[in-house]
């Protein structure tokens, strides 16, 4: 019966292990941004530094196994399940040496982890059974545990606990294992009583903390936004935190700022008008990203505009910006406008599923290319499929980075529109929140030129404004680039390397 209780502890340790991997990977992910760099390196780090545990395994005494498996699953817990909070309080506040503190974190935690089911299967290797039994039984619970957690992480815990409280759950139950040990196996432990007051010490400090993470995190957050936080969650595809200041309310995803509600209306009105002015016959729009509604706000101030769809990935987004007070009142309700259907779901993927849908006017307002995952809605084969659902003299319109700070990421976004098979017409509007901020228009058939009037009252745009939009300064010249195809994503490099040079 203790084996068979020991070896169900490696089905909670692996799961453990592993949660605490995801999350340095999801938070560095969120505050760094290049998802993939920030997986594979802390990927890297993880299973090296579960090697050198291995390794380092090897030096414990025989006597001692189960006295330090106990000492190991209190330190797992204790650094493990503080990590997310550590690393939060660490990026708000001293974010110089933020990338030392995570690689540090992951390569200390990975030690101990590795060190684990080495000496679990020490303790475990006796007469009774064969030690190829015992390899099979322990690496079976060993990756069962790591996919119960790589499965409930994204779908139920980082969504509904965030990465801190996850965190501390699993040292929680890291700790749980280690009394669990010490029960079981206290005759052949030394020093009970001490380890029973460490255990003790480090649960109650994991508890206490579980409750108040979020308490902490709010206060971490508002030193890295400096403005009153008042809306933070994270949803399994990104963290989103909305702030505000006097009656400035902003939107951050994954800490890049999305919009200021005092100049929002410029960089709404340059997205939208200059092609709906243009196409004053359209009826049925498309509007891809924008779950904020500030672009489908504009769209329905035009009377004709008889239908418009619009496809957000994250539901948590587009439910936000229904029911919070103020967040509808800056989109001045246009999610209850009977013309708006809302549809959740990964845009690609809806695109390819969409049949013969038919649109006169396409809005396509992502997030910047700063990862693969957004960079393969900047493709050529994402705009090739697009092309398929814009009707004979219709247009598209796509928010394009900077062309003053991001001038190859830019001018790729117009290659690869023309590569898809479509005219461009790339212009740029100064928004105060951003900077010089570049969009680019695209037909297949149709001619544009920049009106000379609008129909609607505008806060920003006129017929001077507008002509100007689409003259580029010499100082924003249009570099040789190449399109933005699936096998490279050259696009994100371009997107990664230009924004770097204004940072440092």
């Amino acid at each position: 019966m203790p084996d068979r209780l020991l070896i169900l502890a490696v089905f909670v340790v692996a799961s453990c292990g592993l949660a605490y991997e995801l999350i340095a990977g999801a938070l560095s992910s969120y505050l760094l941004g290049d998802s993939i760099l920030q997986f594979s390196t802390i990927i890297g780090c993880y299973l090296f530094a579960m090697g050198v545990g291995s390794h380092l395994s090897r030096y414990v005494k025989d006597e001692d196994v189960l006295s330090r498996f106990v000492d190991i699953e209190l330190l797992v817990g204790l650094l493990g399940g503080l990590s997310a909070m550590a690393l939060f309080v660490v990026f708000a506040w001293l974010s110089a040496p933020f990338r030392t503190v995570l690689y540090a974190l992951v390569f200390a935690i990975g030690v101990l982890v590795g060190m684990e089911i080495p000496l679990v299967m020490r303790a475990l290797n006796h007469g009774d059974v064969k030690f190829s039994e015992l390899v099979s039984r322990v690496l079976t619970f060993d990756y069962l545990g790591a996919l119960a957690v790589s499965l409930l992480f994204p779908l139920l815990l980082a969504p509904r606990l965030g990465l801190s409280r996850t965190a501390l759950l699993f040292g929680i139950a890291n700790v749980a294992i280690a009394f669990w040990t010490i029960h079981r196996f206290r005759a052949q432990l030394q020093h009970v009583n001490g380890r029973i007051l460490r255990a003790s010490l480090v649960m109650v400090a994991l508890v206490v903390g579980f409750f108040f993470a979020n308490q902490l995190t709010h206060w971490s957050e508002r030193g890295m936004y400096g403005d009153e936080i008042v809306h933070a969650v994270t949803t399994p595809y990104q963290r989103l935190v909305i702030t505000r200041w006097k009656d400035d309310l902003r939107l951050y995803i994954n800490g890049n700022l999305q919009f200021s509600s005092r100049d929002e209306h410029r960089y709404h009105e340059a997205l939208v008008h200059p092609m709906m002015e243009s196409l004053p016959w359209a009826k049925h729009v498309l509007v891809l990203g924008g779950g904020d509604g500030l672009a489908l706000r504009e769209v329905l101030r035009y009377p004709t505009v008889q239908t418009v769809t619009l496809v957000d990935l994250d539901h948590r987004v587009t439910d936000l910006f229904k029911s919070s007070e103020p967040l509808v009142a800056l989109n001045k309700g246009s999610f209850s406008d009977p013309r708006v259907t809302v549809i959740n779901q990964d845009a690609a993927l809806w695109l390819e599923g969409s049949g013969d849908a038919m649109f006169d006017a396409v809005i396509v307002d992502f997030p910047d290319p700063s990862n693969f995952s957004l960079g393969k809605l900047y493709s050529v084969p994402f705009y090739r499929g697009l092309l398929r659902h814009v009707a004979a003299h219709g247009m598209v319109v796509v928010q394009s980075t900077s062309p003053y700070f991001a001038p190859r990421a830019f001018w790729s976004i117009d290659a690869t529109l023309k590569g898809a098979g479509f005219r461009t017409w790339p212009y740029h509007a100064y928004v105060p929140s951003f900077g010089e901020w570049g969009f680019v228009l695209a037909s297949q058939d149709a001619t544009f030129t920049p009106p000379e009037h609008y129909q609607l009252p505008m806060r920003f745009l006129d017929a001077e404004t507008t002509r100007e939009m689409f003259r580029f300064a010499a100082d924003m010249p249009h570099p040789v680039v190449e399109a933005n195809r699936l096998n490279n994503q050259s696009l994100v490099r371009y997107f990664d390397e230009d924004w770097h040079q204004f940072i440092r």
